[in-house]
């Protein structure tokens, strides 16, 4: 998982003058992305440059690299607890505590990132997703948009539902339960052990992340078709978190800096995603990947075991139920827009 380590030494250094004294206030931060790594990682630091120039140097977020003080997926709690004064992380690792979450992070053949910033931004889900994380006793704020993960990684062909069966596949919430009702087994693996679990033949395939994340990990060397789309994840919300009383503590003009900050590093992220998914997909054709679509019959049967799997989920869920009423609610009002505003 160290493949992309050396990316961030692209970054110009800052002079020790550039922002005069040294900051009167630092946060540290554990991130749950590799910093090194394209998009996610480096949304990371941008963030954290950002809040630097805007505060002209009175405020640092140092970042404390992924597993240093807690699991990633367990920052939440570590933040609750006061382990952790503050983490970058992505909003599905809460859905162990609260399932509307996911909304945010992992709805299969949900909305793409346009549509998920103009429904944070413009529509309810900030208030949504607010709301969830004060229940917590704890700040959420949405710092980046994530783009759509490829479809995954397979040792053989994946062309209809019979193909599925007694597959052992690494898949995430939702889409894992998708394919389990196609007759696979779900193994759930750290990001960490899928690569060398699948080059081994212990598993059978699954997941990983965006192309560009992939291609930086190395997965091009496995020899293994690519498949696209990834309709288990359109989209996925990132957030930098605070415990509440700690976030408070901070200058009313701190606060507005890094709520703004957030919100250019989702604008840098849906600006930058396109390109360098592009570059990335390239590059592993170049390698000698194979990129497959799935089939249509495939795409269908995934969509309608999607919705029933999230009507599962919200019966037993009523604020994930709520929430994804809502989001589905606000980006149907533009659908016709989407239509036919865009070229055939």
């Amino acid at each position: 998982m160290t493949a992309a380590g050396s990316v961030a030494a692209g970054d110009k250094p800052e002079r020790a003058g550039d922002f005069g004294p040294a900051p009167t206030r630092v946060i540290h931060m554990q991130t749950a992305f590799n910093p090194g790594l394209p998009g996610s990682g480096e949304g990371v630091r941008t963030f954290t440059r950002t809040v630097k120039h805007m505060s002209g140097g009175s405020l640092a977020i140092k970042i404390v690299e992924p597993g240093r003080v807690s699991p990633t997926a367990d920052m939440l709690d570590a933040v609750i607890n006061g382990d952790l004064e503050a983490a970058f992380t992505w909003s599905g690792y809460a859905a162990s505590k609260a399932p509307v979450f996911g909304v945010f992070a992992t709805v299969p053949f949900g909305p793409g990132p346009e549509d998920m910033t103009s429904w944070m931004l413009e529509g309810d889900g900030s208030r949504i997703h607010r709301e969830a994380y004060e229940k917590l006793g704890v700040v959420g704020i949405p710092c980046g948009i994530q783009g759509a993960k490829g479809g995954g990684w397979f040792r053989g062909e994946l062309n209809t539902v019979a193909d599925f069966k007694g597959q052992r596949l690494r898949f995430g919430r939702y889409a894992g339960d998708v394919v389990q009702k196609l007759g696979a087994t779900v193994v759930p693996l750290p990001p960490g052990e899928f690569f060398y679990q699948l080059q081994q033949g212990k598993v059978d395939g699954g997941e990983m992340s965006t192309p560009a994340i992939d291609a930086a990990l190395g997965f091009d060397k496995l020899g293994l078709p690519y498949y696209m789309p990834g309709w288990q994840q359109p989209s996925a919300v990132l957030d930098f978190l605070m415990r509440k009383d700690k976030w408070e503590s901070l200058a009313p003009a701190l606060r507005t800096q890094i709520e703004t900050a957030c919100r250019a590093n989702i604008a840098w992220m849906l600006s930058r995603s396109p390109h360098l998914q592009g570059v990335a997909m390239e590059k592993l054709k170049a390698s000698g990947v194979v990129i497959k679509q799935w089939s249509p019959e495939l795409l269908a049967v995934f969509r309608a075991k999607s919705e029933i799997v999230l009507k599962e989920q919200a019966d037993k869920d009523p604020d994930f139920a709520a929430a994804l009423a809502n989001q589905r609610a606000f980006i149907g009002q533009s659908l016709d827009w989407r239509k036919m505003s865009r070229l055939p």
